[in-house]
């Protein structure tokens, strides 16, 4: 090859236009995929065969507007649960449910509060212990027994959560719990006086074989209609003299003057009544024990009431000092309170 040949060539490769450079692809990272943390399996307390039996008996004589603070807290009845199962007083008995409430002041997160408290009374019996209920109250002049059916209350059959997929007239029942169907909604559309009748009801019992209180009372609530204010007054008919118990009556300005003799009039009549009432109940009770059958005599007498308190929790009041064994003046004390 000549000389300077090869220079040539490569003179002409200077002059040649640069070749644009082909773009780089970027390399496409694969995205790792980093595996989420495992959550912690959530654990949902399994539900209590008889968890809602405190709060399917209706709390007879509660006034409407205070319901909901019945529940306002987490209220524990697993002692009224345990009494069911076998070793409780309980187990195997037929037995009888109603709910009560009683508005007292408890300690509660270092303050004391005034506190509506629910409680549960079991009667133990083989039949139902009364189909009626009592009205009273302060306000009333007279008290009522009336048909539980007469204020939409009834007993009915309590199904366990385990057993309420099944048909209910195949169950064999051995809970039943006095339940109430008014609804809270349709209040609006009663009378006043029928709304305040729920707030004065107590379950009525009668024990022929315990004298009742109202045959032994000698004591008459007189609510004498006077304007402006009636005279609310109670008369014992064998402790007070008449015409000395109105003369302190007006002394006090409680009775006008010339209201005296209407008066008392008004407490000779009252007194009639009450006298007649006691005679009544004493031969009704006599009448009832003799037409009764000895199986029936035997199941008063077996007969027993449980008061149920809520189970001391951290998340609710302290009311170890409140609880009473008083149930109502038709049913007295409770044999045990739990």
């Amino acid at each position: 090859m000549r000389k300077g040949t090869k220079r040539k060539a490569t003179r002409k490769e200077d002059h040649k236009p640069a070749q644009p450079k082909p773009k780089e692809v970027p390399s496409r990272t694969k995205r790792i995929k980093v595996p989420k943390p495992e959550s912690e399996p959530e654990y949902f307390e399994d539900q209590r065969n008889l968890e809602d039996l405190w709060k399917a008996a209706f709390p007879v004589g509660t006034e409407w507007d205070q319901l909901d603070s019945v529940y306002q807290f987490n209220w524990n009845f697993s002692n009224l649960e345990d009494a069911f199962e076998e070793g409780g007083k309980l187990y195997g008995e037929k037995v009888y449910l109603f709910g009560c409430t009683e508005p007292q002041l408890v300690p509660y997160k270092g303050e004391n509060k005034v506190t509506v408290i629910p409680a549960v009374v079991a009667v133990v019996s083989p039949f139902p212990p009364s189909d009626k209920i009592g009205i009273n109250s302060v306000q009333r002049e007279a008290e009522e027994i009336v048909p539980m059916k007469q204020m939409k209350m009834d007993w009915v059959p309590y199904i366990p959560l385990e057993k309420r997929d099944s048909q209910v007239d195949k169950l064999k029942s051995q809970i039943f719990i006095l339940s109430c169907t008014q609804r809270r909604a349709a209040l609006k559309h009663l009378k006043i006086d029928r709304v305040k009748k729920y707030e004065y009801c107590l379950p009525y019992f009668y024990q022929p074989f315990k004298e009742d209180e109202i045959e032994q009372s000698t004591e008459v609530p007189i609510i004498f209609p006077i304007d402006p204010k009636p005279v609310f007054c109670e008369f014992d008919w064998e402790l007070d003299e008449l015409e000395e118990f109105t003369d302190k009556l007006i002394e006090e300005e409680e009775l006008p003057e010339n209201q005296k003799d209407a008066f008392k009039a008004f407490v000779k009549e009252k007194v009639r009544e009450a006298k007649k009432a006691n005679r009544e109940a004493r031969e009704a009770r006599k009448k009832a024990i003799e037409e009764m059958s000895k199986e029936t005599k035997e199941a008063f007498e077996k007969m027993k009431f449980y008061k149920f308190y809520p189970v001391q929790t951290s998340d609710t009041p302290d009311i170890s000092n409140v609880k009473a064994s008083f149930i109502n003046r038709y049913y007295g004390k409770a044999h045990e309170v739990l």
